[in-house]
C-alpha cells in the first residue's frame, strides 16, 4: 500500500495502516525527523490509547494501554550500541507477547526480530508531504 498525506491527514492515514489489517509488529523506517513517532502517536490514539504518548528515545520502550484493553509498545532504538542491549532488556518478550509492537530503528536488532512483520517506509517529499509505504 502507497500512500501521500500532509500532516493534516495524519488522523485519516493511521486509520488506512489500521483497516489494512497489519501485522502486529510494525518497523518504522524512514529518516530522522520524516515523521515516525508523529504517526505512531497517531496509531496509538486510534486504537484508543488515552494517555499521552511519547518517543522513548531513553527509556527504549514505552507502553500504552487502549481503553479496550489492548497493549501498545513503542519502541525507539536510535541510542542502542549492540543487540545485546535489546536482549537485556527483555525485548523477545515483548516481540512474542501477542501485543502490538511499533519499532523505530528496528536495523539495530535485525537478527531478533520475527519473520512476520508489516515495514512502513516513510519519505519526506519536495512539497512536504510525506509518502508512506506498507509491506
Amino acid at each position: 500500500m502507497n500512500i501521500v498525506f500532509s500532516l493534516d491527514q495524519i488522523q485519516q492515514t493511521a486509520q488506512q495502516i489500521l483497516d489494512s489489517n497489519p501485522k502486529k509488529i510494525i518497523l518504522f523506517n524512514g529518516e530522522m525527523g520524516v515523521g515516525k513517532t508523529t504517526l505512531i502517536k497517531q496509531l496509538c490514539k486510534s486504537l484508543g490509547v488515552e494517555d499521552a504518548t511519547s518517543s522513548p528515545t531513553f527509556s527504549l520502550v514505552n507502553e500504552y494501554h487502549t481503553s479496550n484493553n489492548q497493549t501498545v509498545y513503542h519502541f525507539d532504538f536510535y541510542r542502542l550500541n549492540k543487540e545485546t542491549e535489546a536482549l537485556d532488556m527483555g525485548v523477545d518478550d515483548y516481540l512474542y507477547s501477542g501485543n502490538w509492537c511499533f519499532i523505530e530503528w528496528s536495523e539495530k536488532i535485525a537478527s531478533l526480530l520475527p519473520e512476520e512483520t508489516s515495514n512502513i517506509t516513510i519519505v519526506l517529499l519536495a512539497d512536504g508531504k510525506r509518502e508512506l509505504t506498507l509491506t
